[in-house]
């Protein structure tokens, strides 16, 4: 690890800290002229401020601990280790909160809601794990993530999935994203903090929905590495893509690959790459003539998804509060419901009109209408992105991690035979006896 990287993520976090206000209602709560109060939280409980640097320092640190433990160090013992303790600091004694993956509801409600100032502490939660994604690779999800520790630690009769099936599933994490930031973005809540499938495990939630997400998730992780993180995790994608980029990266040997062929299957999440056979110059005109044609295709497969995005943008916007409400109101006027619910109890002592009401209820509905658009573009975009990506051949000579999918958790290190003799160097003495002995 090199100290100008150290020093680079040193000064950033000193300048996130600094630079950044609290997080905080620029805006009031509004005043009833009636005797309705104002619900508390409850969960997570309040908690003192002088623990926000805590948190950023014990993150800081475990990232920096992390890169070392799986770039120098190379011991699956010791990034395990690490693994546990962040769960236990991360997750159980933090609660899951705040952390990287739900930043990104806190990130997108701050670009569109000018009321809102960014949490600091949020802030340097989203940015410091992607910063070292670009220094060190997947440092966050191979031991400091609580999410993916939870999951790693029941991983125990893994089955391979395939590459296609792999791609096809991952595009439900983009969907997720999408959503979750069109949410945000109609101020309809954060999505990602909501379902998010184990904290129910960490604050010991009563929520039954809650507990039996992160339960069918690590039931299924029993035999598929890590379902959440690979499949559904939106933090996840963005850290895929600083994979890609990092300056350094995780390499299954010490020094050469020697071919063995001993790390082929070991990995439980597929991210190992394995060395490209020679193509025939018939497959490359072929998928060079796909690849033309997808191209081509692109701008159609987009619109179409702009389409589809449009058209479920009523069904997308019942999740907003305000479009709830009114629905609600709508069918008490039309005697469809005749009892009254606590969002229509709640929304009679702020003496808003029906009128006002709908009014709002419209601006979200052309909000989502935007939103749903663009969405259903994104995610076509990114479904024609990875069909054309197929086409394209890489040339690799050695196994190697995948820079993407890699999530650093070390367990390919034990099976190279390169690792093995630096973990054990022979000495000089050993040598000497051996050739004594075949004497």
């Amino acid at each position: 690890m090199k100290k100008s990287a150290a020093k680079t993520l040193i000064v950033l976090i000193i300048l996130f800290w600094t630079g950044l206000a609290g997080g905080v209602r620029r805006l009031p709560p509004p005043q009833f002229e009636t005797d309705y109060q104002i619900p508390t939280a409850t969960e997570p409980p309040p908690r003192m401020s002088v623990w926000d640097p805590a948190d950023v320092a014990v993150l800081f640190g475990a990232l920096l601990l992390s890169s070392w433990l799986t770039l120098k160090k190379r011991s699956r013992r010791w990034i395990v280790g690490l693994m546990i303790f962040s769960l236990a600091y991360f997750g159980f004694w933090r609660k899951g909160c705040i952390c990287p993956i739900g930043a990104v509801g806190n990130v997108s409600l701050s670009l569109f809601d000018p009321s809102y100032a960014l949490p600091a502490a949020a802030t340097a939660f989203f940015l410091l794990p992607l910063l070292a994604g670009l220094f060190f690779g997947r440092a966050f999800c191979g031991a400091v993530c609580p999410l993916g520790a939870i999951q790693d630690l029941v991983v125990l009769h893994p089955l391979m999935v395939p590459g296609w099936m792999e791609t096809a599933l991952r595009l439900g994490a983009w969907l997720y994203l999408a959503l979750s930031v069109l949410y945000a973005a109609t101020g309809s809540g954060l999505l990602i903090c909501r379902y998010d499938p184990f904290i129910a495990f960490f604050r010991l939630s009563p929520n039954s929905l809650l507990w039996l997400l992160g339960l069918l998730f690590l039931a299924v992780g029993v035999f598929i590495g890590r379902p959440y993180c690979r499949f559904v995790c939106p933090y996840g994608l963005l850290l895929r893509q600083a994979g890609r980029l990092s300056r350094r990266h995780v390499t299954i040997t010490p020094d050469e690959c020697i071919h063995c062929r001993l790390c082929e299957d070991v990995c439980p999440f597929g991210a190992i790459d394995k060395p490209t056979a020679h193509w025939p110059a018939e497959i490359f005109a072929r998928d060079r003539r796909r690849m033309i044609f997808l191209f081509v295709l692109l701008p159609v497969l987009v619109a179409v998804g702009g389409w589809i995005g449009y058209r479920v943008h009523p069904a997308l916007a019942q999740g907003n509060p305000t479009v709830a409400l009114a629905r609600q109101v709508q069918e008490m006027e039309s005697g469809r419901m005749t009892e009254l619910t606590d969002p229509i109890k709640a929304f009679h002592t702020t003496g808003t009109s029906v009128g006002a009401l709908y009014a709002q209820r419209d601006q979200v509905l052309q909000k989502f209408a935007v939103g749903g658009t663009l969405v259903g573009a994104f995610v076509a975009l990114i479904a024609a992105g990875k069909l054309i990506a197929v086409s394209i051949h890489r040339v690799r000579t050695d196994y190697q991690a995948n820079r993407a999918g890699c999530l650093s958790c070390g367990r390919c290190f034990a099976y190279c035979p390169r690792q093995r003799i630096a973990d054990k160097p022979e000495s000089a003495g050993n040598r000497g006896s051996e050739k004594e002995s075949a004497v």
